[in-house]
This record gives structure tokens, C-alpha cells and sequence, in this order.
């Protein structure tokens, strides 16, 4: 054993505790670094010298610097940040929605509907009255404004949320091209099992816990370590790097696949997500995609689209608020126009009705069409009913298939209605029918109109369960057929004195008026998008709708002040294991320039052993 064996061993003393202030300095430098993990050098004695009396040793060597981490709870961390994004995007979408609706502050819809039948119970004391009809006319537009403008701004809503899932998706390839060149990186450093890339591994956590933000994923990363020897917290992973997104490889070690988002099949332009395979086929994959903000997103918007639908998402929540909104607006329309067909007119026809061709049976091209029948009434010039005809709808009937149970067939048919014997004084006596059906627009209108215009004849349709007259318009109050179309009659917001209040022509007859009236107190069907049948007055069905979206919005929140308190808990947690303490690293440091004091102080002593033995020669 020389002196220059013992030199070494100062030396190796002194290099060691440098190094270890660099580390300790590197973990300072980092403390305010949230997804910085701690890092410790790693020290054991080197290999010593073998003699007598015993082994003699040469000072100390760096196994490794690794760093405190442990994937366990690293992996809970990730598991709280993906349930913790998507309540908290949906809180944000959901509260915007509630603004929508402002009912609970004497405003808005529900206040609208009130108003509008107080009109109809004006108009109905004084049926003649101009002002009054004015009044009517004025409040349901107000009313019908409301219910578009609502159905547009969820829309839009919906339209955003759809801007922002591609946003989103582009942000995912970003991160996942990332970690496949950080997983390169790591495989060249790391091609010596005693070096350890902590920093890249760092860099590579953040952007996981940063995807889990976006959405639920899967991560396979070698046979699983855990290094008591250096730390009872320590559980890292191995070299190898599998990514899966619902299922579908993303990343695997340096090689990323890239999902694909496009809306080329939709109409509406809304996006779907698909996996593509190397032979470039795709795979759907919208439907598969869970939690995060993205999760939050397909939720919200809705996921199943049909190529041969209109484009938008038959499912997802603002969908069903959208949905729900246009149940509100038909049932209101078919059954206002309903009631307004029973008000007699010199001719009718109906609303022009796109795809209805004349073969269609009525049931199949409407689910508001009911099997059920309807009247049609025949007044004369002073106001007497002089005929009446029962036309029967059930599931084959249709427009006018050139059978005597078509709509048209059953109308024109030459039969005794008023059974008197008399077959000169029968609706189609006095009124015929016609369905004309263009083929190249695929629109579609029934007329009935007058055999001879001069007599004086008025018509009318009472409806019987089948709801034909108000789906198909035959004398309208409102226009339409959801919410996104609905508004008054053009006619009477072009002359509000053609507003009528009477079955019967006849002054002072406001029977039809009352009817209105009394509808708001009359249970009607909604026929809502996922199959089921609301039966409900006008207001409550609107208060259901306003009801269900407060309380969405509550349920989240409640989930939302969950995952956040328990986001929290993990997160302190996973410091106290990997975060920085600054009280823990001064101590440290204070130990290891001592540590390089004393070494250097070796080495001086060696020093100055040369100094005299070369001074002896």
C-alpha cells in the first residue's frame, strides 16, 4: 500500500462529494418543479486491496444516481389527474349550459310560456278584438324566439366542444410523438445497465400524467423494480415502452402510430376518431375513448354518428338537450296546429313535407303520427255543419297509394256521411282531396280544396288520437318541426286580423280560443329521442328539461369537488415521496461539503507526506 494508493482514495472521496453536491444542487435548482422526482447518489466502497493483516481500502466508487420514484402511486396520480380533467371540463360545459336556461330567475322560456296562453285567454274574451290578436301574435313570437335562440346556443356549444376534440386529438399526437423520441433517448443512455436517463424518465412522466389530462390509456414498461437497498419508496420500471389508447397501440418504445380524426362521412362535420393500421385501413375508435378531457368531450357531444343520419350524434348529453328541446317544440307544434285545424277555412294545405312520398305509410315517416282517426268538418256560409267524414289512420295507411285507405282515397271516397240518403251533400260533395308529390325535390303537399269556390263552403279537421293535421300542418298556427324551425305562421305575422278563434264561422264564436286555453293544462305526448314517451302538460315537460339540466350540473359539480379533493390527497402524497425537500437537501449539502473538506484535507495530508519523503532523498 503506497502513498499514492492513498491518494487516490482522497481523491475518489473528493470527487464523490462533489458529485453529490451537484445532485443535491440539481435538486434545489428543480424545487419549485412539480414534475421534477429527487435524486440521490448512490455510493459503496471500492474494490479493495487484499494483504496482510487484512484488506485495506481504496476509497469509495458511484454505483448510480436514481432517482425517488415510486410508479405505484405515480400510477394513482395519473388514475386522480384523468378523473379529476374530465369532471372538471364537464363542470365548466355544463355550467354554460345552465346560463342557457335562465327559468329559476322569473325569466326565460318557462316565463314565455306563461305569457303566451295569458294571451290566448285575452284573446278568447274578445276574439274579434285587433289588439288582442296583435297581442297573441307578439308573445308567441317572443316565446318561439326563446326556444330557437336556446337550441342555437346549445348547438353552438356542441359545434365548439366538436372544434375542440380535434384540438385535443392533434395535442395527443403531439405528446405521444414526444415520448417515442424520449423513449429513444432513454435506450441510448440507458444502454449501460449502471446509467439511469432520470431526467428524460422525468420528462416522459410529465407528458403520461399531461395525456391523462386527454384521456384513459394503458402503459406496459418492463418487469417492475424495487430498490430497497437505496429507497423503501423506490419502485421504478424497466426499458421497455408499450402505450395503448382504448386498446390500440400508440406508442411502442421509439415507434408512434398517430390517431386519426376526420368528419368526411358526416354531414354535419362533426369528427369521428379512428386507429389506422399499417395497411391503412381504419378503425373506429370514438366509441372506445374514455375519461379525461376528451372522455368529458365525446360525452358531452355525443358519439354515435350514423352515416345515414343528419350528421349529428345520437347520443351525448347537449345532444340530449338539443333533442330534447326539438321534443318540446313538435309536441307544442303538432298539437297547437291541431287544435287550430278545427278552425274552419275556405281551402287547406298542408305544410310541404320532404321524403313523404305518396306510398309511405304515415306511421313509418313520423313517430307523432298515431293510429287514431280524424273529422272532417263542412260548415256552410252562415256557420251550420252540413257534413262530416271519419278518415281512419292506422300503420299502412298512406298518402295516396291509390288504395280507398289512403288519406286521399278515404276523403274522396263517394259515401252516404250523413247517412240520410242523399248523396249530393257528403264531404266529397263539397271538398276534394289531393296529394301532389314531385319526385326531383322529394317534397310533398295535401290540398283540400273547394269543388266549387263560389258556395260559400268552409272545412275544417277535428282530430280524433291521430295527430294528422298538426304533423302535417294542415292549418297552422306555428311553422315548423323542432325547435331549430319553429315560428308563427308567416300569414298571420304578415296580417294578424286572419287570426281566428272560432270552430264555426261565426261572430262571436270562440271556441277554439278556449281549446287553446285549456291545452296548457292538458297532458300531451313528447315523443323524446331515446324511445320513451313523456306524457306532460306544455310547462311541465319544459320544467323537466330545465330540472334535468340543473341537476346534471349539480351531480358533476359534487363528483367534480371529489376528484379534486382526492386529486389533492395524491398528489401530496406522491410529493412527499419525489418532491423536492428543501430542509432535506441543505442538510445534505452541509454533510457533503464537510464530507469534501475532510477529503481535501486527506489529500493535503498526503501532500505533505511526498513533501518529506522526497525531502529524505
Amino acid at each position: 500500500m503506497s502513498l499514492f494508493s492513498t491518494l487516490n482514495t482522497g481523491v475518489s472521496g473528493l470527487n464523490t462529494s462533489s458529485l453529490s453536491i451537484a445532485t443535491s444542487s440539481h435538486n434545489i435548482a428543480n424545487v419549485n418543479n412539480p414534475h421534477y422526482t429527487r435524486q440521490r447518489v448512490i455510493t459503496s466502497a471500492s474494490i479493495p486491496l487484499s494483504t496482510v493483516p487484512g484488506d485495506v481500502g481504496t476509497g469509495v466508487k458511484v454505483d448510480t444516481i436514481a432517482r425517488i420514484h415510486d410508479e405505484f402511486l405515480y400510477t394513482r396520480l395519473k388514475q386522480s389527474s384523468n378523473m379529476l380533467s374530465y369532471t372538471s371540463y364537464s363542470q365548466q360545459r355544463l355550467q354554460e349550459v345552465a346560463r342557457y336556461f335562465p327559468d329559476l330567475n322569473d325569466v326565460g322560456i318557462q316565463k314565455d310560456i306563461k305569457n303566451y296562453y295569458k294571451a290566448w285567454n285575452d284573446f278568447a274574451s274578445n276574439p274579434s278584438e285587433g289588439a288582442q290578436k296583435i297581442n297573441l301574435i307578439q308573445n308567441a313570437k317572443t316565446m318561439v324566439s326563446n326556444i330557437q335562440n336556446t337550441r342555437n346556443q346549445v348547438r353552438t356549444l356542441q359545434d365548439s366542444v366538436n372544434d375542440e376534440l380535434k384540438t385535443n386529438v392533434d395535442e395527443l399526437n403531439r405528446i405521444g410523438e414526444q415520448i417515442a423520441k424520449i423513449n429513444g433517448e432513454i435506450g441510448r443512455v440507458e444502454s449501460l445497465n449502471q446509467n439511469r436517463a432520470n431526467d428524460l424518465r422525468d420528462q416522459r412522466d410529465q407528458l403520461e400524467q399531461t395525456m391523462a389530462g386527454l384521456v384513459d390509456f394503458s402503459v406496459f414498461k418492463g418487469t417492475m423494480v424495487t430498490e430497497n437497498v437505496i429507497d423503501a419508496n423506490l419502485t421504478d420500471q424497466g426499458k421497455d415502452y408499450h402505450l395503448n389508447i382504448a386498446g390500440f397501440s400508440f406508442v411502442d418504445g421509439p415507434t408512434f402510430h398517430p390517431i386519426v380524426i376526420d368528419n368526411a362521412k358526416n354531414g354535419s362535420a362533426y369528427y369521428s376518431i379512428y386507429h389506422e393500421q399499417q395497411d391503412g385501413r381504419r378503425v373506429e375508435m370514438t366509441g372506445l375513448l374514455q375519461g379525461g378531457k376528451m372522455g368529458a368531450m365525446l360525452d358531452l357531444r355525443g358519439r354515435i354518428i350514423e352515416p345515414d343520419g343528419n350528421g349529428y350524434p345520437k347520443d351525448g348529453t347537449l345532444q340530449e338537450y338539443v333533442d330534447d328541446l326539438d321534443s318540446f317544440a313538435k309536441t307544442l307544434i303538432v298539437q297547437t296546429n291541431n287544435l287550430y285545424a278545427q278552425s274552419a277555412q275556405a281551402r287547406m294545405e298542408s305544410s310541404s313535407m320532404r321524403g313523404l312520398t305518396p306510398t309511405t305509410p304515415l306511421m313509418n315517416f313520423d313517430s307523432s303520427f298515431q293510429r287514431g282517426s280524424f273529422d272532417v268538418v263542412i260548415y256552410d256560409a252562415q256557420g251550420k255543419e252540413v257534413a262530416r267524414k271519419n278518415v281512419e289512420i292506422n300503420a299502412l295507411t298512406t298518402m295516396d297509394d291509390g288504395s280507398a285507405q289512403s288519406v286521399v282515397g278515404q276523403f274522396n271516397r263517394n259515401s252516404d256521411d250523413n247517412q240520410d240518403n242523399d248523396a249530393t251533400n257528403d264531404v266529397d260533395d263539397y271538398f276534394f282531396a289531393n296529394y301532389n308529390y314531385d319526385p326531383e325535390t322529394k317534397q310533398g303537399s295535401l290540398s283540400f280544396a273547394p269543388t266549387d269556390a263560389q258556395a260559400g263552403y268552409t272545412i275544417a279537421v277535428e282530430d280524433k288520437g291521430s295527430n294528422f293535421a298538426g304533423v302535417v300542418g294542415m292549418s297552422r298556427f306555428f311553422e315548423g318541426d323542432s325547435a331549430a324551425n319553429i315560428k308563427v305562421d308567416s300569414a298571420l305575422i304578415t296580417d294578424p286580423s286572419k287570426l281566428q278563434g272560432f270552430n264555426a264561422p261565426v261572430d262571436g264564436n270562440n271556441t277554439l280560443a278556449n281549446a287553446m286555453v285549456q291545452m296548457q293544462y292538458d297532458k300531451l305526448s313528447f315523443y323524446r329521442s331515446n324511445g320513451t314517451v313523456a306524457s306532460e302538460t306544455v310547462e311541465s315537460f319544459y320544467r323537466f328539461v330545465t330540472v334535468k339540466v340543473a341537476s346534471d350540473t349539480e351531480s358533476v359539480g359534487r363528483s367534480n369537488d371529489t376528484n379534486k379533493a382526492l386529486y389533492n390527497t395524491i398528489y401530496s402524497e406522491y410529493q412527499s415521496v419525489s418532491g423536492v425537500s428543501l430542509d432535506e437537501e441543505l442538510i445534505s449539502l452541509m454533510k457533503f461539503q464537510t464530507a469534501y473538506s475532510a477529503n481535501a484535507k486527506v489529500i493535503t495530508a498526503i501532500d505533505q507526506m511526498l513533501d518529506v519523503l522526497l525531502g529524505i532523498k
